[in-house]
């Protein structure tokens, strides 16, 4: 039979109540004796506690819900990584919700986890998102955004990077290797992150007195599909340009496929930069020169901003910017 919460009570010789605070950690006017005692007792019942139920009284769930865009991006299981190894460490389970980049999905999702009466909600957006939404606007359950930055009511918080200036340090980087004629390969140019990697972009080339064009900004997807795909055209069209910024690395992995595909070769050629660093930038040939994210902490950072809000700490930090680091390897500097 299912041990019960009486049964412990009765075993320990204490209230039902005690028990119950012992187990919701509303102990501190119980003595440790008395709380040891009944640990003691629950273990070798193997009694395991009621979670609907404990939730039904105390209002939470322990359980925190990570909505991402897309798992088949290395940057996102490394962002749940830091999140989920924070939420273990606090006593928290993570629910991680896969929106592959659609809005409508997005929306499901988040009503889905309003519904299963989570604690919070980390969210990164889909880079397609441009407005609020209605699942959002009446739940008073706290949202940390994380990684991809836009307006949305109910954000309790914010993890992000500085775009602006990841994306300026690169495209400095390629002008002083001598590159004049830069591409920069986007993903979508919908939210605010891209447009900050956009104007940091520009930034640097009014910086060094060059022209900026129109048509060396190519908006697609964050994939690898597209920068193997915007490579292709340029090639077609016979566009002039001696180096590729790329919106991300994955983007950056497929430009560099369609470059040895035309026998170009990277560096000695064409430059290509990536952003993100995911762990396969290391493992491509040539090395990817990117523009690191702390994304492991981005994740971790913002679980621990959460957990301050659920606790009724007062955090410093609710709106987080973190800065980017240029990383250079074999896919920008020549022998």
């Amino acid at each position: 039979m299912k041990v019960t919460i009486k049964d412990i009570a009765r075993l320990a010789g204490v209230s039902t109540a005690t028990v119950s605070k012992i187990i919701n950690n509303k102990d501190d006017s119980i003595s440790k004796d008395t709380r040891d005692k009944v640990i003691r007792i629950m273990k070798e019942s193997n009694y395991v506690p009621n979670t609907i139920a404990r939730s039904l009284v105390t209002k939470k769930t322990k359980t925190i819900g990570l909505v991402i865009p897309d798992i088949a991006n290395p940057f996102f299981p490394e962002l749940a990584r830091g999140a989920e190894d924070k939420a273990n460490k606090e006593g928290y389970n993570l629910i991680i919700c896969n929106t592959d980049d659609d809005t409508a999905k997005e929306d499901r999702y988040v009503s889905m986890l309003v519904e299963k009466m989570v604690d919070g909600i980390i969210f990164t957006a889909s880079s397609e998102r441009t407005s609020d939404f209605i699942s959002l606007r009446n739940t008073k359950i706290p949202i940390i955004l994380v990684d991809r930055d836009i307006d949305l009511e109910g954000i309790n918080g914010k993890i992000t990077v500085d775009n602006f200036i990841g994306a300026y340090e690169g495209t400095r980087h390629l002008i002083e290797q001598g590159h004049k004629d830069v591409i920069f390969i986007a993903g979508s140019l919908k939210s605010k992150t891209s447009i900050d990697r956009l104007n940091g972009y520009k930034k640097a080339l009014q910086d060094y007195s060059i022209e900026f064009k129109e048509e060396n900004v190519i908006e697609g997807s964050y994939k690898t599909e597209w920068g193997y795909e915007a490579v292709s055209n340029l090639l077609n069209k016979k566009q002039n340009f001696t180096a590729l910024f790329c919106a991300n690395d994955l983007i950056a992995i497929g430009a560099i496929k369609a470059l040895k595909e035309n026998d170009i070769k990277t560096p000695q050629e064409v430059a290509v930069l990536g952003f993100d660093d995911i762990y396969i930038s290391k493992l491509v040939d040539p090395q990817l020169s990117t523009v690191r994210q702390p994304i492991y902490e981005m994740g971790y950072k913002s679980v621990e901003i959460l957990i301050d809000i659920l606790k009724n700490k007062s955090s410093k930090e609710k709106d987080v910017v973190l800065i980017p680091e240029l990383i250079i390897r074999d896919s920008t500097v020549k022998e």
